[in-house]
């Protein structure tokens, strides 16, 4: 089902921070998910993390796993 997802460039991605576009989009494996619905990140940040990024690396620091990500929509995957 991933394969059938648009491609989006690291570029494209980075616009979508809560802030340049009102999408709130992060990047995770290679996959793209929205969160501009999450409460838990208003205005493009969560703690210390910021959206438009791809979060791989910064997710071992994370109290939680990589499950979080499953209550949210796919909207693409970076080239």
């Amino acid at each position: 089902m991933d394969a059938d997802l648009p491609e989006y460039t690291r570029s494209q991605l980075a616009l979508r921070n809560g802030q340049d576009k009102p999408q709130i989009w992060v990047a995770l494996d290679g996959v793209i998910y929205d969160l501009t619905e999450s409460r838990l990140w208003r205005d493009g940040k969560h703690y210390e993390h910021w959206a438009g990024q791809d979060l791989t690396a910064e997710l071992q620091d994370a109290p939680h796993s990589a499950g979080v990500f499953a209550r949210f929509k796919k909207v693409g995957k970076i080239k």
